[in-house]
């Protein structure tokens, strides 16, 4: 969830950033300092992905999807809440 929040604020924040015509007239750095909405959100985007909130993310699809691999040679299967489906 906080993922999702921190991007629509950097999205909004960068549709802001360069609707604004003073974007091209002045430098990068005087740019960014004009917006700090968007700098804030993006260095915040930025630090979750350090901090490895991607992985977080994709994690529980991927033990689902190992989980369904395994349970396949036993004719079995699982769905994405974990109940388990036998096949006959």
């Amino acid at each position: 969830m906080l993922l999702i929040v921190v991007s629509v604020c950097t999205a909004t924040g960068a549709w802001n950033w360069l609707i604004d015509p003073e974007t091209q007239k002045v430098s990068f750095f005087t740019s960014l300092w004009n917006h700090p909405f968007f700098t804030i959100s993006c260095i915040t985007l930025i630090g979750l992905f350090f901090a490895g909130i991607h992985k977080r993310v994709v994690a529980p699809s991927i033990i689902a999807a190992r989980c369904r691999t395994v349970l396949a040679e036993y004719n079995m299967s699982c769905d994405d809440v974990s109940i388990f489906i036998r096949k006959l």
